[in-house]
């Protein structure tokens, strides 16, 4: 019986969840906007000081051909941040840097910083959101317009590329686009009738309709996973979206450790929870289910059983395979993907033990209550 539900659902898995496990799509790339649009850029940083420089000259080197501004919200960094983007804006105009004002109560850092960052951007057509580690190609602010204009879209979203160098992250990072792929579906976010929401944080183009229209990011201030709540706001205001993975947008963030891969998912994996012991309960059987069942049947028994494990496994590996490539990374890591999600899970559980001991929610030397 159990050896049946595992194959089903890999089965399944494969055949009818929105494809998540493709390396697609992708925007067309050597693509130019229909039409004049201003463009705003908000990043909000927050001790950032060893990557803000790559960022910012990437932005101003932008071949975009019409208006493009650049705003980047200082949120109170102790390491030069604010310095080294002021040094920037001294030698270009479109680089415009706010000092960040106190957190209010109720805020998120980030959200708060962007929410700063929108107020001098009302004139622009469309804003991107993006973070202040990520280095986008001189063509991508004219690719990610150019899309949301063919396809009408109100949010473009793409999972940026993210660093998979070191051993943590060839062990981590694919695992973590693929993770997310098979929870936010990215053919069901660009699907009108789905209810699937999601965005990637690193690389957000919206509409200032629709910006408009949902209040900027008033209504999701004090979110940690800020980037899909606005997705869903977006989707739930009528508007069209879509995600995709990045081809000319590259995440300089390192994970050289395993405790910093840990500290990724332990962060907002039990918020992604909505702190519900029982959705944790159901987290930890879902995944022991498909994948630390198929290893236990393919080693542990025999006959059909053990080939229903065995066939699990090869099945979840193979689908495996299209991110691994994407990341360049050996398809043997497609073999080790049950002893990943165990890493994954046991985070997450240790996420839930971090919220119960009052130490959730924490992000850059900040710790957020529960709203």
């Amino acid at each position: 019986m159990l050896a049946s539900i595992v194959v089903a659902a890999w089965i399944y898995l494969a055949v009818a969840h929105g494809r998540f496990w493709q390396a697609g799509p992708e925007l067309p790339s050597h693509v130019t906007p229909s039409q004049m649009a201003r463009v705003a850029v908000v990043i909000p940083a927050r001790d950032e000081a060893p990557h803000i420089e790559h960022t910012l000259y990437a932005l101003l080197r932008q071949d975009y051909p019409w208006p493009l501004r650049i705003i980047l919200v200082d949120d109170n960094s102790t390491d030069g941040t604010g310095e080294i983007a002021r040094d920037l804006a001294a030698e270009d105009p479109r680089l415009t840097v706010l000092q960040g004002q106190p957190l209010p109560s109720g805020w998120t850092g980030k959200m708060w910083a962007v929410s700063q960052g929108l107020k001098y951007a009302e004139d622009a057509d469309y804003v991107l959101l993006t973070d202040a580690d990520i280095v986008h190609a001189q063509s991508h602010v004219a690719q990610l317009v150019a899309a949301a204009q063919a396809g009408g879209y109100d949010l473009v979203s793409e999972m940026v590329r993210l660093r998979c160098r070191t051993l943590p992250e060839r062990f981590g990072i694919p695992a973590f686009v693929f993770f997310f792929a098979m929870l936010y579906p990215f053919a069901r976010v660009a699907d009108p009738r789905s209810k699937v929401a999601a965005a990637a944080g690193g690389t957000m183009l919206l509409s200032q309709a629709a910006l408009r229209r949902i209040e900027g990011v008033s209504r999701i201030r004090a979110e940690l996973i800020d980037d899909c709540a606005l997705a869903r706001e977006v989707k739930r205001g009528g508007h069209a979206t879509w995600l995709g993975h990045a081809t000319c947008a590259t995440s300089l963030r390192e994970y050289p450790k395993f405790a910093d891969i840990w500290q990724m998912i332990a962060r907002t994996a039990y918020v992604q929870l909505h702190y519900s012991p029982l959705l944790l309960l159901g987290t930890v059987a879902g995944m022991l289910l498909l994948y630390a069942a198929p290893i236990a049947l393919a080693l542990h028994t025999h006959g059909v059983t053990m080939w229903c494990g065995a066939a699990a496994w090869v099945l979840m590996a193979a689908l495996f395979q299209p991110i691994l490539r994407r990341y360049q990374q050996s398809p043997l890591w497609g073999i080790v993907l049950p002893l990943i999600a165990m890493f994954y899970m046991a985070a997450t559980v240790a996420s839930a033990v971090r919220f119960y001991r009052g130490k959730g929610g924490q992000w850059k030397d900040r710790t957020y209550p529960v709203t």
